[in-house]
C-alpha cells in the first residue's frame, strides 16, 4: 500500500500528542487572533489579520499531515533477528578516529537526526540495516562516502 506510514509506537504517540495540542490549544488561539484582528477594521491593510490567517493555514496543513499519519500508520515493531540492525533498532557506531554515535532506525514521519532518529530510507539507515556488531559499513551520500564500524545494537 503506497499510503502506509511506518512509525514506532513512541512516534505515533508523539504525533497524537502534537495533533491534540494543535486542535485543542493552538486552533482556538489562532481563531481568537483572527477575530481580534477583524475588529480592528480594514482587512486589506491589516497585518495582524493576514499574519493570523497565514499561521492558521500552516497549522491546518500540519493537522491534515498528522491526521494522515495516524490514519495510515503501520507500527514498526522490533521483530528483527537478534543482533541484526533492522527497523526500530538503536545502533551505535563509530567512524575511524571519531566519537561513537547512536541512532534509532525509524520511519520517515518521525526521523529527526538531531534527536538521534534516522529514517530507514536515508543513506545511513539503508546502509546499516541487515548488519551486525563488528561489521564495517560503507555509507554513501550524494557528496561523499565513509565507513563506520557498528559497535552495538539495541
Amino acid at each position: 500500500m503506497a499510503n502506509d506510514v511506518p512509525i514506532t509506537p513512541e512516534g505515533l504517540e508523539a504525533v497524537r500528542r502534537e495533533l491534540d495540542e494543535l486542535t485543542t490549544k493552538r486552533r482556538p488561539s489562532i481563531v481568537a487572533k483572527i477575530k481580534a484582528a477583524r475588529e480592528l477594521g480594514d482587512l486589506s491593510e491589516n497585518f495582524e489579520y493576514h499574519a493570523a490567517k497565514n499561521e492558521q493555514g500552516m497549522m491546518e496543513a500540519r493537522v491534515k499531515e498528522l491526521e494522515a499519519i495516524i490514519k495510515n500508520h503501520v507500527l514498526i515493531e522490533n521483530h528483527n533477528e537478534p543482533g541484526v540492525v533492522g527497523m526500530g533498532s538503536t545502533v551505535r557506531f563509530a567512524e575511524d578516529g571519531e566519537d561513537e554515535e547512536m541512532y534509532r532506525i525509524v520511519g520517515p514521519a518521525e526521523a529527526d537526526p538531531k534527536a538521534g532518529r534516522v529514517s530507514f530510507e536515508s543513506a545511513l539507515g539503508k546502509a546499516l540495516i541487515g548488519h551486525r556488531v563488528g561489521d564495517v559499513v560503507q555509507i554513501k551520500t550524494p557528496s561523499a562516502a565513509y565507513r563506520v564500524r557498528i559497535t552495538g545494537i539495541e
